[in-house]
């Protein structure tokens, strides 16, 4: 059940209107990565995650509701980033606390600001050359900024509802 609530939470992440990489994916894969027995489960809740909400905004796309496709040649640069940022999750899992996690939550966001634009930059669109790899950084700042506020603010949603619901509720169902 659990799988299927964080797959719902990462793709109704995407799909309501919100800033351009402030999404709860990250957070998703991260919590995941942490809280699920199943290693192979939790790297693959983000990746369904991303799989169904790609596959609705293709079909959107498709029949004319939105200019951008969800399937597209730099997707396999995100899902990586996605799947590297659950090792990240392993490795808060691995020695758990709110200052791993919050590193790890910094680290996962930088993951994916070099992974995928590295992608976008392999892509040709800036050109091959160090200046171009140089521009392609430069050019998504604003969205590595959103990206951070984004795994901040929904791992922090994730682990502190977790957090509440296992001392809080759990607590009082024992009392």
């Amino acid at each position: 059940m659990t799988e299927i609530i964080l797959v719902f939470i990462g793709t109704l992440s995407r799909l309501v209107p919100h800033p351009a990489n402030f999404t709860a994916i990250a957070a998703v894969a991260l919590y995941g990565a942490v809280k699920m027995k199943d290693k192979k489960q939790a790297i693959l809740i983000p990746i369904a995650a991303m799989l169904l909400s790609d596959a609705i905004f293709e079909i959107l796309y498709r029949i004319g509701a939105s200019p951008f496709p969800g399937f597209h040649s730099g997707m396999w640069y995100v899902y990586g980033a996605f799947i590297l940022i659950s090792l990240v999750g392993f490795w808060i899992r691995s020695s758990f606390s709110v200052q791993r996690l919050a590193l790890g939550t910094l680290v996962a966001s930088l993951v994916f600001f070099v992974v995928t634009n590295f992608g976008v930059w392999l892509s040709g669109w800036y050109g091959y050359t160090v200046e171009g790899l140089s521009a392609c950084y430069i050019a998504a700042i604003p969205f590595y900024r959103n990206q951070v506020l984004g795994d901040v603010f929904f791992t922090a949603v994730l682990f502190g509802a977790d957090y509440f619901v296992k001392t809080k509720v759990l607590a009082q169902k024992a009392a």
